[in-house]
């Protein structure tokens, strides 16, 4: 037998709110299963779509460093862009998606600080473009539970 790990944390989520946490006393320690409870349930909405999810943000990032590439005029950041726009997620671990996710959002700051110090159009441009990709992370990284 093979446990479904998703299954295994809904059924889990379920037993903690209905079988334990109403025969926990006092109400602080009710109040703690209940909430591991919604912990496992939103482990288990997010574990479904974790790898598409980023790799969907890897892919925007990227999209968005190679269209700011071309007018950074700083040689060491536009390469970086440039590098960073061409390159794809091989290796579809979490752990790999993860770690790739977390340099491109390291030099999406950095990009951001260049553009906020600029004057011209084409920076007024990435930036608004940064904006939109930050929203856009926001609403894919939406839980369904809204407690969270």
């Amino acid at each position: 037998m093979k446990p479904e790990v998703s299954r295994v944390l809904e059924v889990t989520a379920m037993a903690l709110m209905l079988d334990v946490a109403p025969h926990v006393a006092p109400s602080y320690r009710q109040s703690s299963v209940f909430a591991g409870a919604l912990l496992l349930t939103s482990i288990r909405e997010e574990l479904d779509r974790i790898a598409s999810r980023r790799v969907e943000e890897n892919r925007a990032l990227r999209a968005l460093f190679a269209g700011a590439a071309p007018g950074i005029d700083e040689a060491s950041l536009r390469e970086r862009l440039a590098r960073a726009g061409a390159e794809d997620d091989a290796d579809l671990r979490i752990s790999a998606l993860e770690s790739r996710n977390a340099a491109l959002r390291d030099l999406l700051i950095e990009l951001h600080a260049h553009v906020e110090a600029q004057e011209s159009a084409e920076a007024r441009r990435v930036e608004a473009a940064i904006w939109r990709e930050l929203a856009a992370s926001t609403q894919r990284r939406r839980l369904g539970l809204h407690a969270f």
